[in-house]
């Protein structure tokens, strides 16, 4: 296998960065033109969590899902630093490195072209970003780097966890308030519908499909026929997302900048700590690149739902977290294709892991 490339990408796969960049821009287009397609597709959503894009993120997810052998999630514990790394990043470093980049950047650097009461409420939304670690899309970042699918599951599932007892408190401590709420319909369906239903219909459909052909079937002709379907599956994710923001976009240009250069600068940082991290415990790759991903990406349906139910969907802090959407996956794509490229950094796979 080259260092550069994992074997077998696809055509879309090499070249997904320009995919990405067409369907952001049709995205727009359809938003602009078109108002009705994502006006009607907005009103499908259940505790503020889009239908459509749930029904999108299973399509990207449910074949890495197949990939879990449910047996070989009781071996993740022989591999426990991946867990250590995911767990000290995103709830001892993230929600904290993201107030000061946001703060420094809203407050010094760009004092001039923000006012102080705009500023605090971008932070706000920062803030509301950087304490909600990613529960669906790094499933799609941990198949592009040919993550180990049973470990990210285990990564992801104790994340949900912790957010159930660190978000409020942290975010409280962050904005400097009390009383902070969490929807917990928006979290508990975003968990069932991102972890729980596809892993569940994908443990099934691996069953029966092995019961009934036999494991080669499975490994060498059932689960390939479904490797184009996790970028089909990005690419109309984001013709969505983009036809659901287009005017907020084209109205905001310049502070949707304003509040991306943080975003992006949290991003990789973040990610470069998590990563390094993992090389320096000498975790495989298939570890560590997507305990990586987790502490760099954010839940978006988590964080808009909060920044709605505490600011107001016309606030200011709204208006934050919806550009960490937007710029999550260029970035993302730009740090999956750092970590192909350095697959080499980290021990072989045929490595037996470590006690």
């Amino acid at each position: 296998m080259s260092n550069t490339q994992p074997a077998g990408i696809s055509f879309f796969e090499r070249n997904l960065t320009l995919w990405v960049v067409l369907c952001m821009a049709a995205g727009i287009l359809i938003g602009r033109f078109l108002p009705t397609i994502p006006t009607f597709l907005s009103q499908l959503e259940y505790a503020q969590v889009s239908i459509p894009i749930a029904v999108l993120i299973w399509l990207m997810i449910y074949p890495m899902m197949m990939k879990v052998d449910f047996a070989s999630i009781r071996h993740v514990t022989t591999e426990p630093g991946g867990l250590y790394v995911t767990w000290v990043v995103n709830w001892l470093v993230k929600p904290f490195t993201m107030f000061a980049i946001a703060y420094f950047f809203f407050f010094v650097v760009f004092r001039l072209l923000l006012p102080a009461d705009l500023a605090r409420e971008y932070l706000a939304g920062a803030i509301l970003l950087g304490a909600a670690p990613c529960t669906a899309m790094v499933f799609v970042w941990s198949h592009l780097t040919r993550g180990n699918p049973a470990y990210t599951v285990v990564q992801v599932a104790t994340n949900d966890l912790l957010i159930l007892v660190a978000f409020t408190p942290i975010v409280a401590l962050l904005l400097g308030v009390g009383g902070i709420t969490i929807p917990w319909e928006t979290l508990l369906a975003s968990v069932v519908l991102f972890v729980v239903i596809p892993l569940a219909g994908g443990i099934v459909t691996r069953s029966l499909v092995i019961q009934q052909r036999g494991e080669a079937y499975f490994a060498e002709t059932f689960l390939p026929s479904f490797n184009h379907f996790t970028v089909a599956g990005l690419l109309l994710t984001l013709v969505l997302i983009f036809s659901l923001q287009g005017e907020v976009i084209l109205a905001n240009p310049l502070h949707i900048v304003l509040i991306a250069v943080p975003l992006v600068l949290q991003t990789v940082l973040i990610f470069f700590v998590a990563y390094l991290a993992g090389r320096r415990l000498c975790l495989r790759h298939s570890i560590a690149a997507p305990g990586a991903m987790i502490g760099a990406s954010n839940f978006f349906e988590l964080s808009v739902a909060v920044a709605i139910t505490l600011f107001g969907a016309a606030s200011p802090v709204v208006l934050a977290t919806i550009v960490g959407v937007l710029v999550e996956v260029p970035v993302m794509l730009a740090l999956v294709k750092f970590a192909n490229r350095t697959r080499h950094w980290f021990p072989a796979e045929s490595a037996p892991p470590r006690p």
